[in-house]
């Protein structure tokens, strides 16, 4: 099925979301999504990683450029930064689910290089049947935003990551949305900066950015069962 047609693009990755399948299916599934016109640009579909029993699902924005290359999210520096810190707020990694907002890489060329571009709330929304898979079939007992674009995909777009991080917050349902595109709370959810955040700081100001990560995560390990 195609993304777009003579009449405009479709931002919808719902067609491509096989029922019933578990996360290998999804997987595989999701390697020849057209839901919107980021993979026309993108190496590959970059879909989630992790045990479908674990009990922390950590959501980013979307693949960076090693994450395309590689086929895995978090991989490269902020992934890096990402598991140190989960590990130092008391989080086993190997009981960890990690995924993206957005499934492809959305960029912009600057001579060699890709340089990162934020998704539109129309390519969030598009690419949120996957995500919906992935939370119904890990049942994750916290979830972890990092991030304004993940906070937006399961709160909707009024959502501030400084308003908003640290604490427990209701998790949104997978089934129907309310006012302004959040969905009916189920569960619970902790939002924090993403950790390509602490790698853009200043120098003087990284350590503390780094600690309240850290300190968000330890929200969300206290919550678990």
């Amino acid at each position: 099925m195609a993304a777009g047609g003579s009449g405009g693009e479709r931002y919808d990755a719902g067609p491509y979301v096989p029922r019933g399948a578990d996360l290998a299916g999804l997987r595989e599934a999701a390697a020849g999504c057209q839901g919107c016109p980021l993979y026309r640009e993108a190496s590959r579909t970059v879909f989630g990683s992790g045990a479908a029993s674990a009990r922390v699902l950590l959501v980013g924005e979307q693949p960076g450029d090693q994450e395309d290359r590689r086929g895995e999210p978090f991989v490269g520096p902020a992934g890096g930064v990402l598991m140190r810190a989960v590990d130092e707020a008391g989080i086993d990694p190997t009981e960890t689910y990690v995924t993206n907002a957005v499934k492809h890489f959305k960029f912009e060329p600057r001579g060699k290089r890709r340089i990162h571009k934020a998704p539109s709330l129309r390519e969030i929304s598009a690419c949120k049947p996957w995500l919906r898979e992935e939370l119904r079939l890990v049942e994750p007992e916290v979830v972890v935003t990092l991030g304004a674009t993940a906070g937006k995909a399961l709160l909707g777009s009024s959502f501030r990551v400084g308003e908003q991080r640290g604490v427990a917050l209701p998790l949104p349902s997978l089934d129907g949305a309310g006012q302004d595109g959040a969905e009916r709370a189920e569960g619970v959810l902790v939002a924090t900066i993403h950790p390509s955040a602490v790698l853009r700081a200043e120098d003087s100001d990284r350590a503390a950015m780094y600690a309240g990560l850290v300190a968000d995560l330890r929200v969300a390990g206290r919550l678990l069962r």
